[in-house]
């Protein structure tokens, strides 16, 4: 697994997403600006953890999916139809 790779494409992606910016949220009484809520990954020796979830090692079929997905460049395919603009 190459690490670095991951971390690059990672920033890559929220770059893309528009980390650090805010969205217009419409409420009843008009509408605020709200940031939305990060999903983190977490990188372990053994495995990785993906926001709150379980922890997953890297010999997990889906495991190596997400990170392959990561390593060429796009948003996992397990978070598509959750987050379809990106997270």
């Amino acid at each position: 697994i190459d690490f670095d790779l991951i971390l690059e494409n990672v920033k890559d992606l929220n770059s893309l997403v528009g980390e650090g910016s805010s969205q217009i949220e419409h409420t009843a009484r008009g509408a605020r600006l709200r940031r939305p809520e990060p999903l983190p990954l977490t990188l372990y020796q053994n495995g990785i953890v993906v926001g709150g979830g379980a922890f997953r090692p890297y010999q997990h079929p889906g495991t190596q999916q997400c990170l392959q997905d990561i390593m060429d460049g796009y948003f996992p395919s397990e978070l598509q139809p959750r987050y379809p603009d990106g997270v």
